[in-house]
């Protein structure tokens, strides 16, 4: 059933309250926006707590982030050019979160990519997660830090400063962003035992076959590692260098 405009909005407005509820951002951090069509857009406002928001706040805009709509008193996020350029790359791609999860920002702060098979679900549903190289927020820096991620990734960690997920429409993308923080705090917690073990090469594998019958959204990453001459994906922590991209 297609979602109204409206529908769209009150959505956006619950994954709001989602992310601050579950202290994936603080105070008036993080934005969401959803594709309407090619050339609309709906966003979250600047300068506002996403987690007390109504539909009145969500703003519209155009394919180059200019306003269509807004009422009295908001303006889209700054953050809203990293937005338009997932979109640009990734026309398949209906919504983008981001947000400032507190394990995942841990990794992206430390320059840590989320690499290591250890659990079976985030092999299935997420993949690995790439650092993309820092940039300074509401410029063109961080669009094009990400650029060249977006092709082959499902989310991204920015460097010192959060986490993106992209997905065709807005739930799933939000739930790429619960699935990235679960895995980075999994892989935090398992690092203070002394003793991450990870699935091993042959079991990887397997989780690539059940993926594809599953048929499962989201890019497939164990092709794109062997396209680069790797045995399999979640093989590596240095694989997401921007020379290699």
């Amino acid at each position: 059933m297609t979602q109204s405009e409206y529908e769209i909005r009150e959505q956006i407005c619950d994954i709001g309250r989602r992310i601050y509820n579950r202290k994936m951002v603080a105070a008036n951090d993080g934005n969401i926006s959803v594709k309407l069509n090619d050339s609309e857009f709906l966003c979250t406002p600047t300068g506002v707590s996403k987690g007390f928001m109504t539909p009145a706040y969500i703003c519209k805009v155009d394919a180059k982030g200019n306003v269509l709509e807004a009422n009295e008193g908001f303006k889209p996020s700054s953050e809203m050019k990293m937005h338009m350029r997932v979109y640009e790359k990734r026309p398949d791609v209906g919504a983008v979160v981001h947000a400032h999860p507190v394990f995942a920002t841990s990794f992206a702060i430390a320059g840590v990519p989320l690499s290591k098979p250890i659990m079976s679900e985030a092999v299935l549903t997420l993949g690995c997660v790439p650092v993309a190289p820092y940039g300074t927020p509401s410029t063109m820096e961080i669009p094009d830090s990400i650029e060249p991620f977006l092709e082959d990734f499902n989310g991204v960690l920015l460097e010192s400063h959060g986490a993106l997920t992209w997905a065709g429409d807005l739930m799933t993308a939000y739930m790429k962003m619960e699935s990235l923080e679960f895995y980075a705090e999994l892989l935090y917690r398992t690092s203070q035992l002394g003793n991450t073990k990870c699935i091993n090469p042959e079991n990887v594998e397997k989780l690539y076959e059940v993926r594809k019958k599953m048929g499962l959204s989201g890019r497939d990453q164990a092709k794109f590692c062997r396209e680069k001459g790797r045995e399999y994906c979640h093989n590596c922590s240095n694989c997401f260098s921007k020379d290699e991209i």
